[in-house]
């Protein structure tokens, strides 16, 4: 059994890592990124921003002590709008992880393997979608960077 501060400690750190890889892929981005279509079925930048807040809000909502299920969004605002949604929500959850005292280990790793990895594979996706909007995003090793004061 690990020590639930490190479990919330590690989720923190993970949070943080989320947020600078999605910036990387967000940054500096053309005009028509936001709207870009891979294809049939793929979701649009926005949309993919979108449910990132969603599935974030959702960790939140865990965290308070809400078991309610998740509600799904009946609209998508604009880019700028989403942008600053995921900031928030991102924020929130940093803060809900830092009150969380007795962070229960199956909570984190439930946390983990949920909302926050799939929050992971959609930062991928958008920097995926970058490149393939003929604005791909530097390449970088993740390994060496600072991420939340580290």
């Amino acid at each position: 059994m690990t020590d639930p501060a490190i479990d919330a400690a590690l989720l923190r750190h993970f949070v943080a890592s989320l947020d600078y890889r999605t910036a990387k892929a967000l940054d500096g981005a053309p005009s028509t990124y936001a709207a870009f279509s891979a294809g049939k079925g793929v979701r649009t930048p926005v949309e993919i921003l979108a449910h990132m807040g969603d599935v974030l809000s959702f960790a939140v909502k865990k965290l308070r002590g809400d078991d309610g299920p998740r509600l799904p969004r009946t609209a998508i605002a604009d880019w700028e709008e989403e942008r600053e949604r995921f900031r928030s929500i991102r924020v929130d959850l940093d803060s809900a992880l830092a009150d969380a005292d007795a962070l229960m280990r199956e909570t984190a790793l439930r946390l983990l393997q949920g909302p926050l990895a799939d929050a992971m594979t959609h930062a991928g996706q958008l920097a995926m979608l970058r490149r393939l909007c003929d604005a791909p995003i530097p390449a970088e090793n993740f390994f060496a960077a600072q991420i939340g004061g580290n």
